[in-house]
């Protein structure tokens, strides 16, 4: 297994950004304790709070020599109810209620829901979830213009605001509401690495994302939230159209039949692998941590089972945002994927199909050939060379058990591939000579101890440094 006196932990840990944790001396605590990225929940932007977050956590990073990544979260069209009165209702068993897009104080008879188009987009039959499924009422009928009449199947105490969740409607809004669009400039102008679109239902939802951002002269790279049964339906292509994918367990747990949502999370990590796409598994992964002061078991099965079936990331929601135990769920959440990293084989030197692409053909094949070599002479470090990201992209989506170093003279993807799985990133921008930029960068981690005299280390990258090329070669050198 990886030499464990210079072993750091590959599976990379995000973390949302809430009142337990925005003050700066907590989230340089994050840092420490293992925080690869930071989460912006726009759904609950204030944007002079947010600005203090980025640029304090910019600052932590000079101070820290870190590459912290943030990433902005776009709420998305999410549907709820309005104001509920009375502090809720019950609604029991064969209780029939209207649903009403006309604003209104909700009681018993009758609720507004914020969302237009509602009664010309379901049909009879159709399942209405509320509250993360907690509540299952039934479409009776539509007057196709502002009322829908359901019945309960499912009941229950329905509060104010409550989210909801409708599995068998084709929903129209739009995937980028006026909030959204308003929060994506504020994540542009001040130059997040990511950003994450909600309730991605087709490729076209990426595409018109993707023109925004080009619009606006910002490279930008986007996340896909898979929290729809359309979206797992056209996964193939969202994960081609997007630069990363993240498995948001939370409304797709809701929407799609819950025994199935492991094998769905299992094959979606498999794809973007196969795509050489970075993968997020998000929600209640260590859920009783908000309260509790230690995961439970079952928790600590969750984190080791999507390290073991190959997620770049694992993601906190609100273990981080609200919960009291901020710093300690990251420490045990590093305990978890380093036990499970560096005791499991199985996880390392996966095979997948190599790109078609003409294009991009040889360079892909090199990036293999990196991973395969690396095994085959035992390799402590594949180190690459890259402008874009594609090098590390590609290399780390072989999972090689060896640590992966890239340097780049890109300053923005110094904190961007601190998503990636396994990849450390080192700025360098000299114009040098293929040998001597070797030579340098070996001198560089040998100096700071990440490699050591008598390791071997594959090179491979983009050379020149600077240029905007492919991988166009891939050397073995043994550390002097």
């Amino acid at each position: 297994m990886a030499n464990k006196s210079i072993y750091r932990r590959r599976t990379k840990i995000v973390a949302t950004v809430g009142p337990a944790c925005s003050d700066k001396a907590v989230l340089s605590r994050l840092i420490k304790a293992g925080v690869n990225v930071f989460r912006l929940n726009f759904s609950y932007a204030v944007y002079d709070n947010l600005e203090r977050v980025i640029r304090d956590v910019r600052d932590l990073n000079r101070q820290l020599g870190a590459h912290t990544a943030l990433l902005g979260d776009l709420q998305g069209p999410k549907i709820r109810v309005g104001e509920i009165q009375n502090n809720g209702i019950t609604l029991r068993k064969g209780d029939k209620i209207l649903f009403t897009t006309v604003p209104c104080m909700g009681d018993a008879q009758h609720i507004y829901l914020n969302y237009k188009e509602f009664p010309l987009d379901v049909e009879e039959g159709d399942l209405v979830l509320l509250d993360d499924g907690k509540i299952k009422l039934e479409v009776l009928r539509s007057n196709r213009l502002d009322e829908v009449e359901l019945v309960t199947v499912y009941g229950g105490l329905l509060t104010s605001k409550k989210g909801v969740n409708l599995p068998n409607t084709k929903v129209s809004l739009p995937s980028l509401t006026e909030k959204d669009q308003r929060d994506l400039n504020f994540i542009l102008d001040h130059d997040l690495d990511w950003v994450a679109l909600s309730f991605v239902r087709s490729p076209n939802d990426v595409k018109e994302l993707r023109k925004r951002i080009q619009d606006r002269g910002k490279d930008t790279h986007i996340i896909s939230k898979i929290e729809k049964p359309a979206a797992v339906a056209e996964i193939d292509a969202i994960i081609a159209e997007s630069d990363g994918i993240m498995v948001a367990r939370g409304d797709l747990g809701v929407e799609y039949p819950i025994e199935k949502l492991p094998l769905i999370q299992k094959s979606i990590v498999k794809k973007c692998l196969n795509q050489c796409k970075p993968v997020i598994i998000a929600t209640q992964m260590m859920e009783s941590m908000i309260t509790q002061f230690m995961p439970t078991r079952a928790e600590a099965n969750d984190v080791a089972n999507a390290v073991l079936d190959g997620a770049d990331a694992l993601m906190l929601s609100g273990e981080t945002s609200v919960g009291q135990h901020p710093v300690q769920v990251i420490e045990y959440m590093s305990r978890i994927i380093e036990t499970v990293e560096q005791e499991v084989e199985g996880i390392y030197y996966r095979e997948h199909a190599e790109s078609a692409d003409s294009e991009q053909s040889l360079s892909d094949s090199l990036c293999y050939l990196a991973g395969r070599a690396a095994k085959y002479v035992r390799a402590h470090g594949i180190v690459g060379l890259t402008r874009s990201g594609y090098t590390a992209y590609q290399v780390a989506s072989y999972r090689p058990l060896c640590s992966v170093f890239i340097f780049t003279p890109n300053l923005r993807l110094l904190t961007r591939i601190s998503l990636i799985w396994g990849v450390r990133a080192f700025f360098y921008d000299k114009q040098s000579g293929t040998n001597q930029t070797i030579d340098e960068v070996l001198s560089f981690l040998k100096n700071h101890k990440y490699i050591r005299k008598g390791d071997v280390v594959v090179n491979t990258g983009a050379m020149p440094v600077g240029s905007d090329g492919r991988a166009n070669f891939l050397k073995i050198s043994r550390i002097g």
